[in-house]
């Protein structure tokens, strides 16, 4: 393994608003710039020092800050405006594996943490990928975690509205022999994001910002056709999309957006010659970079103790009837 490597600098001229501008509220456009590469940047006025596992990242990294630094002299950054700039920059993170910082959510019921390495890992994955998938039983914080970025992103205006959508596959997108209107029709099927919401902001708060259609919540066929810009987009319940809805979602994606989707593949229940999407998303899209995977275990569950040896006992099942061919 290399050994750490680091990078002190000096960025002139020292002009104040320059240096927010470059480090963003909060040192936000700095701690991003940290996420994606797997470096450390500290700074005191214009001295910086910059660290790593390798020297080249950190030397990358060094250019790409004095670069950032002259382009401020015209120019004021967003984080979407950084996450360009990391893009045209094509720095990379160090080859060898590495331990993810860690990702603190802030929200209104508190601050959330990943307990366990692949809740760390997904959290981590979101805040520096486009498009996330988080694949694994019930109870491991799949969607919970992912409705709690999405409030804190919204809460720290990166981005302007949040987008929840699920399959309502159990009535097969048909809705209509169901009593009520359009949304008494799909409440039942996005119930659950309804919770997470609640729990995050408080049912005052999201009933207000569902009116200003800030918060949408939507069944899956509403997206064909529809560019997602500045949103943070959730597909919950993924094991039940076709391969058809599965690429027509992930190219709803716009700028200054990022996606989670979210699935239990034990628990597809579209017709059984039908392949699900997120199954066939996993295959497709497994070495497309700015995608992210983190595949949960029972191990990862959160709940009741007797959930995750529930999911175990199952698992085993299931693995016995691969071996012998049993339905």
């Amino acid at each position: 393994m290399p050994s750490p490597a680091h990078s002190d600098f000096v960025l002139d001229p020292a002009d104040s608003e320059r240096l927010a501008n470059l480090a963003g509220p909060f040192d936000a456009h700095l701690r991003l710039i940290e996420l994606r590469l797997g470096v450390e940047i500290a700074n005191r006025g214009n001295i910086f020092r910059v660290s790593g596992r390798d020297t080249r990242t950190v030397e990358q990294v060094e250019r790409l800050l004095r670069a950032l630094y002259a382009e401020t002299e015209t120019e004021t950054f967003d984080n979407q405006a950084i996450n360009l700039r990391l893009s045209d920059a094509n720095v990379t993170r160090a080859a060898e594996e590495y331990v993810p910082q860690e990702v603190a959510v802030r929200v209104k019921r508190g601050t959330i943490r990943g307990r366990g390495a692949n809740q760390a890992k997904y959290l981590h994955a979101i805040t520096t990928h486009d498009i996330n998938f988080g694949v694994g039983p019930a109870g491991t914080g799949k969607t919970f975690l992912a409705v709690a970025m999405a409030v804190e992103a919204l809460n720290e205006a990166r981005v302007q509205r949040l987008v929840l959508v699920r399959p309502a596959v159990e009535a097969g997108e048909k809705l209509g022999f169901l009593p009520g209107d359009l949304s008494q029709k799909v409440d039942p099927y996005l119930r659950p994001l309804y919770d997470a919401l609640y729990e995050m902001l408080g049912v005052e708060k999201v009933l207000k910002l569902l009116e200003k259609n800030v918060i949408e919540i939507a069944p899956l066929a509403y997206m064909r056709g529809r560019t997602l810009n500045d949103a943070f987009v959730i597909l919950d319940e993924a094991q039940n999309t076709t391969i058809e809805q599965m690429k027509m979602f992930l190219t709803r994606l716009g700028f200054g957006s990022t996606a989670v989707v979210t699935g239990d593949l034990t628990q597809i229940d579209l017709p059984k010659h039908m392949k699900s999407g997120l199954r066939d998303a996993i295959d497709v899209l497994e070495d497309v970079e700015g995608v992210s995977f983190t595949f949960f275990e029972s191990r990862d569950v959160v709940r009741h103790p007797l959930v995750a040896r529930i999911v175990t006992a199952y698992d085993r099942r299931d693995a016995r009837n691969a071996e012998t061919g049993a339905g």
